[in-house]
């Protein structure tokens, strides 16, 4: 299993990101997927989560209206589309695989995870 994450740079204070991560190893659409983030100094965090067609999306309620999770199950790829970007997105952002019946925010319902990539929003 393989997560390989990407998209991640340095923007102002408004502007866009779109972050992806290209999945390898398993059959990538019997799977939820999600994001979390890691601020320095600050535990990973849950962004947003999609499961398996696409039909279902939850965000943390920080990002709610700006971001926007979608999932290309033809290309293995899992997108966050981050609008509106606030300094206080800086972090290095994961993709991951979700497994079980567990909650979507809780990172123990992730099984394998992506290398991150780094989001730096300046003011």
């Amino acid at each position: 299993v393989q997560l390989q994450a990407s998209g991640g740079g340095l923007v102002q204070a408004g502007g866009s990101l779109r972050l992806s991560c290209v999945a390898s190893g398993f059959p990538f659409s019997m799977y939820r997927m999600g994001w979390f983030r890691q601020a320095p100094g600050k535990e990973r965090e849950f962004v947003s989560t999609i499961n398996w067609s696409g039909s279902s999306t939850y965000y943390t309620d920080s990002v709610k209206g700006r971001f926007t999770i979608s999932r290309d199950n033809a290309k293995n790829t899992v997108s966050l589309q981050m609008n509106s970007l606030k300094p206080e997105d800086t972090a290095v952002y994961y993709c991951a695989r979700r497994v079980g019946s567990g909650s979507h925010y809780y990172d123990g319902s992730y099984d394998y995870w992506g290398q991150g990539t780094q989001v730096t929003v300046s003011s």
